[in-house]
């Protein structure tokens, strides 16, 4: 499989599988890329529907959907628990490529949860019961206390904030984007129907 799209590979009907092709595309990125190529931005809505977006990270993925994780009581967890539905964004600068993925957003298993907070360093696991995330804070000194105060109380085996965890979105559609020149781009989307995905070109 090459790690572009073409007219000639969409023509000779050998469509790449679009998961299979994003491995491909992160992997290049992560040699490429001179900080996080697993950034990207997480759009959703509000209860009156304004768009809100952020950066985070792509904790795993297949053709089950693509994982991050986060506070659920955060800003972006209370959207998504009131609308579970979520577009991503990832751009690859040093590439020329932007990945666009929309689709359903479901919780993943506490079990997975578990084992990836248990990866994460110390601090961050700490971070995760200290930061009210997206709640006012008085002063940097305030979160500093409540680090210290939740180090003391766990020692180096915190466990799973309950409030904390992964969340998988499952594409509807992905769109690989190609820098082109005079901005003629390559764009193919996929769109999910019948129990799998069709592609076509779109215009720049």
């Amino acid at each position: 499989m090459t790690s572009s799209l073409t007219d000639e590979v969409i023509a000779a009907g050998q469509t790449p599988d679009p998961f299979d092709l994003f491995t491909v595309w992160l992997q290049e990125a992560s040699q490429t890329e001179p900080n996080d190529p697993t950034a990207m931005t997480l759009a959703t809505v509000d209860g009156a529907g304004l768009p809100d977006a952020r950066i985070v990270l792509l904790k795993g993925h297949d053709h089950d959907g693509f994982v991050f994780y986060t506070n659920r009581e955060s800003t972006k967890g209370l959207e998504l628990k009131a609308n579970p539905r979520a577009a991503l964004l990832f751009h690859w600068k040093t590439l020329r490529r932007q990945v666009r993925i929309r689709g359903a957003v479901s919780l993943v298993t506490d079990a997975e949860s578990d084992a990836y907070y248990r990866s994460r360093p110390l601090g961050s696991r700490i971070g995760a019961w200290a930061s009210d995330q997206s709640r006012p804070a008085a002063n940097r000194d305030e979160l500093v206390a409540r680090v210290a105060a939740r180090e003391a109380e766990f020692g180096d085996n915190p466990p799973r904030p309950p409030h904390w965890g992964g969340y998988r979105v499952t594409p509807e559609t992905i769109e690989f984007w190609v820098d082109g020149e005079f901005r003629l781009h390559n764009r193919f989307v996929y769109r999910l129907e019948n129990g799998g995905f069709t592609v076509q070109r779109l215009y720049p």
